[in-house]
């Protein structure tokens, strides 16, 4: 059967898929071949290019993977250096280009098994900087080309001469500031006053005088007024100020507070006091609490204990209720416990600390409950304290 005319249908498909990259199983290195199924690379190595093939490769087998080797590497470093230059990238994004190449050697034809090998082997031989990270290898390519080593250095020769440049000038600086110093150190040198005509100098200077002190005097008395004028006016607007700020703050004494004001008093006199009555600390004996930290394991994580001791105001040893364990935790680490409603708990902070009382209900749009105390001399009260202010008690 024929093959298909260039421009039939058929032969235009066949000339579009092998266009593409295939499977690089069905891919021959030695007669450089890519078959495009299982079918096409059977028939392909039972041909006799591809025995001839063999057989040429049988003989000396290590000069051609030496061959596949160095093109191997060579077009992978050229790549490296034109695409990527000096920068640091990782070697699979650099492997992934090469490959999209139709033409390239495959790596199962030379001497290196893995991408990590060739990398490894590209940081002993010098080409590349290779560091190892968690995502992976990276790679930087080591520029020797000597026009670029020329480069570099007359870039670090020109900027040595500007730092020798600004060194110099900046000596001649010191120099000229050291210098002045000296200058206006020396002691200055004082000379007698000479005349030649001691009569004529005398009577020029008794007219200056007499000028300048007319002068001076009207000009001070001008001023004396303004200023006498200036604090009169002054004087007469701050007691005006005064009188409209002492009237002022007797209509807005006069003025009697409204009921919302006097609530929103109250409420904040309430929340300074309990502000001064609370800590930062709240760790008390003989309470339940529960661990939170997952230091220590999921053994105890989520687990409830009893607050047996208090060390420091801020650390606990605790008895784990479901093994008996004795542990000692902060109270970063652990939280307190709310009971269910009709059980009694004790009061950690606030105003009402160190008080007894029995948990009525839990509201958890606030984030509180309302307690009954059941000790103290508000005995029988009903508030409300936010959760972490109480635990259940042991």
């Amino acid at each position: 059967m024929g093959k298909a005319d260039f421009l039939s249908p058929k032969a235009i498909s066949n000339r579009i898929k092998a266009k593409g990259l295939q499977k690089l199983r069905w891919y021959c290195q030695m007669c450089q071949k890519q078959c495009r199924d299982e079918n096409g690379f059977k028939c392909h190595c039972m041909s006799e290019s591809h025995q001839r093939q063999l057989l040429l490769a049988s003989e000396n087998p290590m000069k051609f993977m030496d061959y596949f080797s160095n093109e191997f590497k060579s077009d992978f470093v050229e790549l490296l250096r034109r695409r990527f230059g000096t920068k640091r990238v990782h070697n699979n994004i650099v492997y992934n280009e090469y490959i999209s190449h139709r033409e390239h050697i495959h790596m199962n034809s030379t001497q290196w098994e893995t991408l990590t090998d060739f990398t490894k082997w590209l940081g002993r031989e010098g080409f590349c900087k290779v560091d190892e990270t968690p995502k992976g290898w990276y790679i930087q390519y080591i520029d020797r080309d000597p026009e670029t080593i020329r480069r570099q250095e007359e870039q670090a020769r020109k900027k040595k001469q500007e730092l020798d440049d600004e060194e110099r000038s900046a000596r001649f600086i010191e120099e000229q500031v050291r210098r002045g110093r000296d200058g206006m150190e020396d002691n200055p040198v004082y000379t007698e006053l000479k005349r030649e005509d001691e009569d004529e100098k005398g009577l020029f200077f008794s007219r200056v005088s007499r000028l300048l002190t007319k002068t001076f005097g009207f000009a001070l008395k001008v001023l004396s007024a303004s200023l006498f004028a200036l604090k009169a006016t002054a004087s007469s607007s701050s007691v005006k100020r005064k009188d409209t700020s002492s009237s002022s703050d007797y209509r807005k004494e006069k003025k009697k507070k409204s009921a919302l004001e006097e609530i929103i008093e109250m409420e904040e006199r309430k929340k300074k006091k309990e502000s001064s009555v609370r800590t930062d600390y709240w760790l008390q004996p003989n309470i339940v609490i529960k661990v939170v930290t997952k230091r220590l394991g999921e053994k105890y994580h989520k687990k409830k204990a009893v607050v047996t001791e208090v060390q420091d105001k801020y650390a606990a040893v605790v008895k784990m209720i479901d093994s008996g364990d004795k542990l000692k935790l902060d109270q970063n680490h652990v939280e307190t416990v709310i009971p269910a409603p009709g059980k009694r708990v004790l009061i950690l902070n606030g105003p009402y600390r160190d008080t007894e009382a029995v948990l009525e209900g839990i509201n958890e749009k606030n984030f509180s409950a309302t307690l009954t105390l059941d000790s103290g001399h508000q005995k029988g009260d009903r508030v409300d304290i936010a959760y972490e202010d109480f635990s259940k008690l042991a």
